[in-house]
């Protein structure tokens, strides 16, 4: 080493590293089980109420459709939106969307649990700001703003007429001899499609932790996704009321209980929250939107802040930090360390070590501020998160930490093990009872399980393969959007390419990429498309060889969905899959693949 990088450790630090290191993998180890997704059961059979649409009038029906589309879109999300904005805008009209939900939205129309919010900047999160005239309201706006504009996005672009709601796909199959796919519905629909866009399988559908006796629990019980106002009075905003009288267990402390946790404290009798892993939390610090800093805004300013975020968050230096919020203060830390050093000249162990020290730094800041806020020491402790600040996704709060100063909540800390078990009138652990009148399951979606229990559909290719058989070994695309034997048919979502801590980013590019790929294929006036199984090998070999130095991080992480739930080596968690280079090297490179003629895509 160079006596100029050794001058980089200087000066002394103000922790033990090894130390923390060692704490670390402690806590990791608590956590550590063989079952991985395993332990989650599905909601089907005596589960199937927690998937129930609590938002709709109970009795929908309508008669079962036969028609012949152009393109399908799967999902009524920001993805399902996205792909049905860029495809109006490129001029198709032959569109059709299937949604299970009873309105656009995706996971914000099922997120209704009181105090849901964006945790990413809102002028980044919202998609197509621009094209709709419209501004949030907040940096983090609650969810039914985050609803009110999917359904704006719906008006804007004429998606509600071409729109079939409260209906669930239950197999798509293509037909050979006619290069279409044929989709069939919970709702007796029969509709042909040139071209199947899929956007469903993630954060769709709730999971359920396998606790013995979690059937057998006779007060009542709810998911965070389906939450229950009836039961509870109030609204997304609070004033749960009818609580008053009610104790009430919250299994969870992820980031959807990180929200709705304060609401449950303040309204309850007595409210016992259930933590195995603690979430990193840090101020949220929200903020209404200056008029005068919106009158300055000029015309791209959307896609140059959306940008910004995403090229900080993926660890690369811009001259100015737009959104300067939790999100990016790591990368600006590390950079401000590489400026005051001015050492330009390290090598890579040299730069990760320098960002493994901002991460002990960044987390014992993290760690102090549960000292600060919570009066109790032993929930302090339980409180603190002993881990890589991206081994889960970090989250913001300035009321959770608080909730624990009242006498009418306890922290229940399952040292990493999880509830034994429910009974009739409890919820158990360590051999003391909880007796409860409520229990939420604030517990999260499916990520790492098989395509076909996520989206409650078969996808049946050329030769009666699924793509559930195709991909039991991980994912087999190009570019993360196409699968040999599988022709017309677009995935969007996070595997197999450039994946952002703002997932509506890449959603969005993705989209455009979709309706430039589409409008190709309609120029050449061909009808199928598919890539060539040498192709998609070649991207597989990509995403693994890149994939690496991630998947080393997340290998001593603490368990959860980025890492298959701890289950190291197999394949599942949304690292696993992800492009090494970062959403924009990503997007560059298939904007180039385009440019270049779409090589290993075969079309006829």
């Amino acid at each position: 080493m160079s006596h100029r990088a050794a001058s980089v450790d200087a000066p002394p630090l103000e922790f033990d590293i090894e130390a923390l290191r060692a704490r670390y993998a402690e806590e990791r180890d608590k956590r550590r089980r063989p079952d991985g997704n395993a332990q989650y059961v599905e909601v089907t059979g005596d589960f199937s109420h927690y998937v129930d649409d609590p938002y709709v009038e109970p009795g929908f029906s309508r008669a079962g459709m036969a028609e012949e589309v152009e393109v399908l879109i799967l999902g009524g999300g920001f993805a399902g939106l996205s792909a049905g904005a860029q495809l109006v805008m490129a001029g198709f009209k032959d569109i059709r969307i299937v949604e299970k939900g009873g309105d656009f939205g995706g996971v914000w129309y099922w997120n209704r649990y009181p105090g849901a919010q964006c945790d990413t900047d809102a002028y980044v999160y919202l998609p197509l700001l621009e094209e709709t005239g419209y501004l949030p309201t907040q940096k983090y706006i609650f969810g039914d703003e985050i609803q009110g504009h999917a359904q704006r996005i719906g008006r804007t672009f004429g998606l509600y007429e071409r729109a079939l709601f409260q209906t669930q796909v239950k197999e798509m199959r293509w037909i050979e001899a006619e290069s279409k796919w044929l989709v069939s519905t919970d709702r007796g629909d029969a509709i042909k499609a040139h071209f199947v866009i899929q956007t469903v399988g993630v954060l769709d559908r709730p999971k359920l932790p396998g606790i013995p006796g979690i059937n057998g629990f006779r007060g009542h019980t709810f998911h965070t996704s389906r939450w229950d106002y009836g039961y509870t009075g109030g609204d997304i905003h609070g004033n749960l009321s009818k609580l008053a009288d009610k104790r009430v267990a919250v299994i969870g402390t992820g980031c959807s209980a990180i929200q709705c946790v304060p609401h449950v404290g303040e309204a309850a009798k007595h409210l016992y929250v259930f933590q195995r892993t603690p979430s990193s939390i840090d101020l949220r610090n929200n903020s209404y939107t200056d008029p005068t800093w919106a009158k300055s805004l000029a015309p791209g300013w959307h896609q140059r802040r959306r940008e910004n975020f995403v090229a900080l968050t993926s660890g690369i230096p811009q001259p100015e930090d737009l959104v300067n919020d939790g999100w990016t203060e790591a990368v600006r830390n590390v950079g401000g360390f590489f400026a005051i050093s001015g050492e330009t000249n390290l090598s890579a162990d040299q730069i990760a070590r320098q960002v493994e020290i901002a991460d002990f730094r960044k987390m014992n800041q993290l760690r102090a501020r549960i000292d600060e806020i919570v009066k109790d020491r032993k929930t302090a402790e339980a409180l603190k998160p002993w881990y890589r600040q991206f081994c889960k996704r970090p989250t913001f709060s300035d009321n959770y930490l608080p909730t624990f100063n009242r006498p009418n909540v306890t922290l229940v800390d399952t040292k990493g093990r999880g509830v034994d078990r429910i009974t009739e009138t409890a919820v158990v652990f360590d051999d003391v009872a909880y007796d409860v009148d409520c229990i939420v399951f604030a517990t999260g979606f499916e990520v790492g399980t098989s395509l076909a229990r996520r989206t409650g559909s078969q996808t049946i290719g050329r030769d009666g393969k699924s793509l559930s058989q195709e991909w039991a070994h991980g994912m087999r695309t190009l570019h993360g959007f196409y699968t040999h034997d599988f022709p017309n048919l677009f995935q969007m979502g996070l595997g197999q390419n450039g994946v952002s801590y703002v997932f509506t980013y890449p959603i969005d590019e993705q989209a455009k990429h979709i309706a430039a790929v589409i409008g190709e294929i309609r120029r050449r006036r061909a009808n199928r498309f598919e890539p060539t199984a040498q192709a998609e090998a070649e991207w597989v070999k990509t995403i693994r060889s890149m994939s690496g130095p991630t998947r080393e991080f997340q290998r001593d992480c603490t368990p959860g969905y980025y890492n298959n739930e701890g289950k190291r080596d197999e394949l599942g968690g949304v690292i696993d899959e992800a492009f090494g280079g970062g959403p924009q090297e990503f997007f560059a490179l298939v904007n180039k693949w385009r440019a270049d003629g779409m090589p290993g895509l075969a079309i006829s």
